[in-house]
């Protein structure tokens, strides 16, 4: 989730951006208006909503819930990338609503819908250089969102799979530990993970020896139950 600090630079940075000072500059910038707020560093323009931009990027960090620095890289870029993303329907409607102001005088000696198809049809040609660069710019947030997508489901899928390993590793552990009357430790052997979790997985596997319908349910509350009660039952044997 973007921090206080990362939305007032945002802020700080839409406010540096004055643009160009000469009037060739502020001509080149007339023609590329489309871009802004869909290209470069600044995210948050100084008319959008703050607090909703928080909600979007809390809701996308709950639906991925990135476990390491990367993953929380990736989850931030598709989010800012959603909220450009969004702002390209608005603006080709406001290319289109602009145009039809502008040139709302033409073609007045035609009648109705001729006159407004024709209206429309000149305004796509006038505006086509507008409209083409908020196309391209819309196929290159997309292609960048995909990228990141990409990237985000291997390394998590990876990670999955290392956290999976990991625990039936320590799964097993406990189980010998327990068949030979002893207390097993996790994290005396680099484990992350709970007594809790690692008797939760023996019971899952459980549930499947015995064909239960439910192997998940069984291991969680019914064998992993078991486990801790005698578990604490050995401890205070041994206390």
């Amino acid at each position: 989730m973007s921090t206080a600090a990362q939305l007032d630079a945002n802020r700080a940075n839409a406010q540096l951006s004055t643009g160009p000072k000469t009037p060739e500059g502020k001509q080149k910038v007339s023609h590329n208006a489309v871009k802004n707020g869909l290209t470069g560093a600044t995210v948050l323009l100084p008319c959008d909503d703050s607090a909703l931009y928080e909600l979007h990027v809390s809701n996308t960090v709950a639906i991925w819930a990135p476990a390491t620095h990367r993953e929380q890289f990736l989850v931030q870029s598709i989010a800012d990338t959603d909220w450009r993303l969004q702002r390209i329907p608005a603006l080709e409607s406001g290319i289109l609503a602009l145009g039809r102001l502008q040139h709302a005088d033409l073609f007045q000696d035609h009648p109705e819908p001729l006159r407004a198809t024709l209206l429309d049809a000149y305004i796509l040609e006038t505006k086509a250089r507008e409209l083409r660069n908020l196309h391209l710019q819309e196929r290159r947030l997309r292609s960048q969102r995909e990228k990141d997508l990409a990237e985000l489901h291997q390394i998590q899928k990876e990670r999955l799979k290392r956290r999976e390993e990991q625990l039936n590793a320590a799964a097993h552990m406990c189980e010998r530990y327990g068949e030979n009357g002893h207390d097993f430790n996790p994290s005396a052997f680099g484990f992350e993970f709970s007594i809790e979790e690692i008797e939760e997985r023996l019971g899952l596997w459980e549930g499947k020896r015995i064909g239960c319908d439910y192997p998940e349910q069984f291991g969680k509350y019914i064998h992993a139950k078991l486990l801790k009660e005698e578990r604490l039952g050995l401890l205070k044997e041994a206390a």
